[in-house]
C-alpha cells in the first residue's frame, strides 16, 4: 500500500478537511467531559506491533497507547492519549496536557488542526477527539504510571481494505466497530475515532460514528 508522508501537504489537507467538517457536540452536564489527542507523527519505520509493516521513516502515523494494567479503569486497553477535562480547561488544552503527560510530547495550541465529533461512552464520558500535528522527529516517552507501551500506527493501516470490521452483540441493535492494526484489532470508542479520522480528515467525507456500540469490557 502507498505510504502517506508526514509533511506540510498532509498537514494542510487535514486542516482543510476538518475546517469544512461540521462536527457534532454531544456533551451535556450528565456526562464527564474528556479529550483525546489524535496526534499525527512520523512513523520512523517502526513496525512495533505484530503484523505491522516496516515503512519509510517519514510516513505519517498516529500515536496509540496501551493503558497500564495498574489503572483503576480501562486497564490494559488500547487508547489515544487523553483524559478528563479539568475545571476551566478547554478540550484542546486538556488533549495537549494529556499528550505531554502520557507520552512526553509537548505541543502548543497552534498545533491543533481541529476536532472530530464527540463520542458518548458507556462508562459515562463525553469524549472530544482533538486532532494535533505532532510532526517529524518526535521522541515519545511513556508515563509508566499510565502507559504500558506507545505505538505508531501508520496511515496505511487506517486505510486497509478490510477496515473497519463490524461485530454484533444481542444487547444492542448497533454493531461494534473494530479497526485492524497489524494482527490485532482495536475496539470502539478508540476504533470509532480512528475510523472517523480516516473518513473525515484523510478522505474528506462526512461520516458519523457516534452510533456505534462498544464491547462489554468498555462498559465499565
Amino acid at each position: 500500500m502507498v505510504q502517506i508522508l508526514c509533511n506540510e501537504v498532509l498537514k494542510n489537507k487535514i486542516a482543510s478537511n476538518l475546517a469544512r467538517f461540521k462536527r457534532k457536540s454531544l456533551c451535556a452536564e450528565k456526562f464527564r467531559k474528556a479529550a483525546v489527542a489524535v496526534t499525527i507523527v512520523d512513523y520512523q519505520g517502526k513496525g512495533d506491533l505484530p503484523g505491522l509493516p516496516a515503512g519509510p521513516e517519514d510516513a505519517a502515523a498516529l500515536i496509540l497507547t496501551r493503558r497500564s494494567v495498574r489503572l483503576n479503569s480501562h486497564a490494559g486497553q488500547w487508547a489515544l492519549p487523553g483524559g478528563t477535562v479539568d475545571s476551566g480547561e478547554k478540550v484542546q488544552q486538556a488533549a495537549l496536557r494529556e499528550l505531554e503527560e502520557e507520552v512526553g510530547l509537548h505541543r502548543l495550541e497552534e498545533k491543533v488542526l481541529g476536532c472530530l465529533d464527540d463520542f458518548i461512552t458507556r462508562s459515562g464520558f463525553c469524549i472530544t477527539p482533538v486532532v494535533i500535528w505532532g510532526g517529524l522527529d518526535t521522541n515519545l516517552t511513556p508515563n509508566e504510571e499510565e502507559v504500558a507501551s506507545i505505538h505508531r500506527i501508520p496511515f496505511s493501516e487506517l486505510l486497509r481494505s478490510d477496515a473497519p470490521v463490524l461485530d454484533y452483540i444481542v444487547e444492542s441493535e448497533q454493531p461494534i466497530l473494530l479497526m485492524p492494526a497489524g494482527d490485532t484489532e482495536i475496539a470502539t470508542p478508540t476504533a470509532a475515532i480512528l475510523y472517523q479520522f480516516r473518513e473525515v480528515a484523510l478522505l474528506g467525507k462526512k461520516t458519523r460514528v457516534a452510533h456505534f456500540e462498544q464491547p462489554y469490557f468498555a462498559w465499565r
